[in-house]
């Protein structure tokens, strides 16, 4: 299958609750002064958060994509790209914001660490 590249059609997903408060927390570079983009084209994808110098994606993930075959193909290219995938589910971000940040921050910071799923 040929690449598309994506379109801002393609871009203008629905915006979740869990979204929005993490975006607060990133645009700006409010977060420990770490540059982040939202909604990011990355090749045939769209990433929901990329801090593009640590090659560090961050996706926030409701209960429909609890192990989907799509999102680890997605993520193995995405991977073999060279970028990190770090997944909080939404609720993650709703009951400890502080948490999910400081993790954030620390994969910006030491790019060793792999994400755990």
């Amino acid at each position: 299958m040929p690449h598309q590249p994506v379109t801002q059609a393609k871009r203008s997903f629905a915006r979740t609750e869990a979204e929005h408060k993490l975006w607060q927390e990133l645009r700006d570079r409010r977060l420990d002064r770490i540059k982040f983009r939202r909604q990011v084209p990355i090749e045939k994808y769209v990433a929901d958060f990329a801090c593009l110098e640590a090659r560090l994606i961050v996706e926030l993930d409701g209960s429909q994509h609890a192990d989907s075959e799509s999102d680890l193909a997605r993520g193995a290219e995405l991977n073999a790209r060279g970028f990190r995938i770090l997944r909080f589910w939404n609720d993650d971000v709703l009951r400890d914001l502080d948490g999910v940040c400081d993790t954030i921050i620390a994969y910006v910071k030491d790019p060793g660490l792999q994400p755990w799923r």
